[in-house]
């Protein structure tokens, strides 16, 4: 029992020492350690710990960040300014921390906060993100295109407006931004309709999955006259091939049914008495079930092709088939002995099957399923 409360004093002495910052401060976490003995200090004023950690650790921290500060600013790092600038914030959230709590403020004399600094800092680093936006953007590839365009998203997000940063986010974010159009789906005229249900879909998933800030865009091919668009960098090209639908196939299936179900029945015992038991009792019943069906069935064949070398980057072949199929059916007997799955059988009406068209759509239905996924997991390389 003594160890156990031993252990726990140990575990409460350490879980202060924490909370106070101490162990932060010795393990030369500044920021870390002068936010935790603030936070103490503003439920407790009077801890000690707390209270050494900010007179102790302040300075240490200030003269910590300021050697910080001139080792980045004397080096060859192109985004010095940036984590100057970051430096600066770090030191400024921790004075604002002291700032806010009297227990705390009261213990440091001089408060470091920089201010005037920050603007022109914030222009350096602004600066620096569009040099490295301008020099990634020259050297004319997509994947260099990319990172000019998030470069230059930084400057902007640095400082508002900075220079033409959004006139160049446009520029990089064109010539980063894989271009495809997804070309009509040759189809036999009977099938035209079924055929442009099924494309329009397949271009809204693309759409869906690879949406406006993304780096990969499709166009149909009106889409690509309207934008001028020559030179697209990719051309998406379906086709289904070997569609076929079976003729109608009836079949009839004739079962006797049988079943031993429970049943009460009361006996008189005495002139004033009853008793109620059990007995089991044979039902009988004959089914015959109908079924008609129509197999429907075919391919679709799919390339991605380079606009400019007419080279096959991306070919597949998705196989897709559906077979509609209704059963009904007539019975005689008692009821008892028919499940739910028969129920529903007698109580279907014999309908004729979907239109062709229909059945076309309705085969496309798994293929779309798999020709998500395939788009999806090939585009998703160049965003």
């Amino acid at each position: 029992m003594r160890k156990i409360h031993i252990l726990i004093i140990v575990i409460a002495v350490v879980l202060s020492s924490c909370s106070t910052g101490k162990k932060s401060l010795e393990r030369g976490n500044y920021y870390d350690a002068i936010m935790k003995a603030v936070s103490r200090l503003g439920s407790d004023t009077d801890n000690k710990k707390a209270s050494q950690v900010i007179q102790e650790g302040y300075p240490l921290a200030i003269a910590y960040y300021q050697e910080e500060i001139d080792l980045i600013l004397t080096s060859n790092d192109p985004f010095k300014w940036k984590q100057t600038l970051d430096i600066m914030q770090t030191v400024n959230g921790m004075s604002e921390g002291i700032r806010r709590v009297p227990a705390a403020r009261k213990l440091v004399r001089d408060i470091k906060i920089y201010t005037s600094e920050m603007t022109d800092v914030q222009n350096k680093a602004a600066q620096e993100y569009y040099a490295a936006g301008m020099d990634a953007l020259n050297r004319n590839t997509r994947e260099s295109a990319k990172q000019a365009f998030f470069h230059f998203q930084n400057a902007d997000g640095l400082v508002r407006g900075y220079k033409d940063t959004r006139q160049k986010m446009l520029e990089s974010k064109d010539l980063a931004t894989l271009k495809v159009i997804v070309e009509q789906i040759p189809v036999n005229g009977k099938y035209e309709y079924s055929a442009q249900f099924f494309y329009d879909n397949v271009f809204q998933m693309l759409n869906q999955q690879f949406q406006e800030n993304s780096f990969v865009h499709f166009f149909s091919p009106e889409q690509a006259k309207i934008s001028k668009l020559k030179y697209p960098d990719m051309v998406l090209q379906m086709g289904f091939y070997d569609f076929y639908i079976d003729r109608p196939q009836h079949y009839e299936e004739e079962k006797d049914l049988s079943r031993q179900i429970e049943e009460k029945y009361d006996v008189k015992i005495s002139r004033d008495s009853t008793v109620t038991r059990v007995r089991m009792v044979p039902k009988k019943g004959k089914i015959k079930i109908l079924t008609d069906q129509v197999a429907s069935g075919g391919l679709l064949e799919l390339k991605a092709v380079e606009f400019q070398s007419r080279k096959i980057v991306f070919t597949d072949k998705i196989p897709g088939e559906f077979t509609w199929k209704n059963q009904y059916g007539m019975f005689l007997g008692d009821k008892e002995v028919l499940d739910n799955e028969l129920t529903q059988i007698i109580n279907n009406k014999m309908v004729m099957p979907p239109p062709s068209q229909d059945m076309f759509v309705l085969f496309t239905k798994p293929i779309f399923s798999q020709l998500t996924g395939k788009l999806t997991n090939y585009f998703k390389q160049f965003n």
